[in-house]
């Protein structure tokens, strides 16, 4: 998206993110947004803001680490800024997931693929991926295997980790945020 903030790129007359706080809020006790750019504008949202403890752009897991040290809950539930068809039981049924099967991660899969920005993860998890992160390594997927992991199915909804990488994947899911929202027009 030509290196702009995807997060506050307009979709459906609002920043992205905005779309996806919407659908995440009621889920949670409390939201944190992790932003290491355009800190004001996402304060103006009206939450709290976090940037990376650690590293230049180490990547998602320390944008993860750094929620997980002000979470104030015993669980992280993270979704990304450019995906805002966020379901609106996204937390509910990674936790049953993650309890039913007495796992540290949740993650979503949509029927092909794990969707691994779409995850619930045990705060108790801080210590290992700090420990993680100083030893250099910056994989998701390979920090979620040291750990106990469930996927929760979601394949009947696939199209709700629709994100956006595209003006072409904007269209199409403002389209869809539209078509759900009211008449387009």
């Amino acid at each position: 998206m030509g290196g702009e903030d995807k997060g506050l790129i307009p979709l459906a007359g609002r920043p992205m993110v905005e779309h996806v706080l919407q659908a995440v809020h009621p889920q949670v006790g409390s939201v944190v947004v992790s932003a290491n750019r355009n800190r004001e504008r996402y304060e103006a949202l009206g939450y709290p803001v976090v940037a990376d403890a650690v590293g230049e752009f180490w990547g998602p897991l320390a944008g993860v680490a750094s929620a997980m040290r002000v979470a104030r809950a015993p669980y992280l539930l993270t979704v990304p800024c450019d995906a805002p068809l966020v379901p609106g039981d996204l937390a509910a049924v990674l936790y049953r997931a993650l309890r039913g099967e007495g796992a540290d991660i949740a993650v979503a899969h949509d029927g092909e693929r794990m969707q691994h920005a779409f995850a619930l993860l045990s705060c108790r998890l801080l210590g290992d991926l700090w420990e993680y992160l100083a030893a250099g390594e910056r994989k998701v997927q390979v920090w979620y295997a040291r750990h106990r992991l469930v996927t929760a199915d979601f394949s009947a909804r696939a199209e709700v980790f629709a994100n956006v990488n595209s003006p072409e994947e904007r269209t199409a899911v403002e389209r869809r945020l539209l078509g759900l929202s009211g008449p387009s027009g």
